[in-house]
């Protein structure tokens, strides 16, 4: 496979099915006693620009579970490209670790980062794009219903970067893709044009709409985010005043399928884009797909860093 993972792009449908066999795979056996320790003496470096629960925990955690030890760098110790070079970064950390996993607002921090290294670059999450999360993503979505291909995937809310990698892998792996997101809210037009032809390949379905009621039509799984993501506070109370037609509430639930699971990458905002109800109730797949990005993470360690 390839030397970094920045973006589900880079995969082909092979090698992202691979990944999650390879999670379901890893975490049966954690569950039934624990991992073999694979990654034993390898160290991943954790650059962090933004904070973070899940990205550092399941990082963290991963490389325990797999041997290996995992060390966080918080943002005032890096300042990443601004206390220091990012290609002076880099080549210091090339030198002494086996794996970089960065959580950066700038993509093309993590493109400088994996030019300058000869060792792995992992995407935490960018401005872009959000890969790991959207191999737990399709990692809860298998699990619940055993198949990705012709699972209709509905995201509801902001075209940012976590929408841009479920379309991505949704796309790629033949599941059905809907988006619906006001005026001014939509995904990058070259995100789309770039993954047409996976799709069309994959049989897989896109389709971009701004009615919820619409778009949640014979879903099988309903996506959201917050409206306001980090590094858009200033944009507050702007988005607070479009988005609320989107809130997943019991109503929106109740119209797509009865079997429909509902999901959100956390950190949610009760109230706004989810209500209790729904994010604490029977549709909800919040925490496991939560879980998850520990499991699918540790998939992308083991291929990246493993002695295979």
């Amino acid at each position: 496979m390839h030397k970094d993972f920045l973006d589900i792009i880079d995969y082909t449908p092979e090698e992202l099915q691979e990944l999650i066999d390879l999670a379901v795979e890893l975490k049966k056996e954690y569950q039934q006693g624990g991992n073999q320790p694979v990654l034993k003496g390898k160290v991943l470096a954790m650059i962090f620009q933004k904070p973070s629960l899940r990205t550092r925990v399941s990082f963290e955690v991963g490389m325990y579970h797999l041997g290996g030890n995992a060390l966080y760098l918080s943002p005032n110790e890096i300042g990443l490209g601004q206390r220091e070079a990012i290609a002076d970064v880099a080549r210091v950390l090339d030198g002494m670790v086996h794996g970089i996993m960065a959580r950066v607002f700038d993509h093309e921090h993590l493109l400088e980062l994996a030019h300058w290294t000869t060792i792995p670059v992992i995407n935490g999450l960018s401005d872009y794009s959000h890969p790991c999360q959207a191999l737990a993503d399709i990692l809860t979505i298998y699990e619940e219903f055993g198949q990705i291909k012709d699972i209709n995937i509905t995201y509801v809310g902001d075209g940012n970067n976590v929408a841009v990698s479920l379309m991505q892998i949704a796309a790629k792996l033949g599941a059905n893709f809907t988006i619906a997101n006001p005026v001014d809210y939509d995904m990058p037009a070259e995100s789309i044009e770039t993954i047409r032809p996976y799709a069309e390949a994959s049989g897989s379905k896109l389709t971009f709409l701004r009615d919820p009621h619409e778009a949640v039509r014979h879903a099988k799984v309903i996506y959201t985010d917050t409206w306001t993501s980090m590094g858009q506070e200033e944009e507050s109370a702007k988005r607070e005043a479009v988005f609320p037609p989107y809130q997943i509430n019991a109503q929106l639930v109740s119209e797509a399928d009865p079997d429909a699971i509902v999901l959100h990458c956390l950190p949610a905002h009760r109230g706004q884009e989810i209500t209790d109800e729904v994010a604490d109730g029977p549709h909800s797949r919040l925490f496991p797909e939560a879980h998850n990005r520990l499991h699918a993470q540790k998939a992308v360690l083991y291929n990246l860093l493993g002695n295979k």
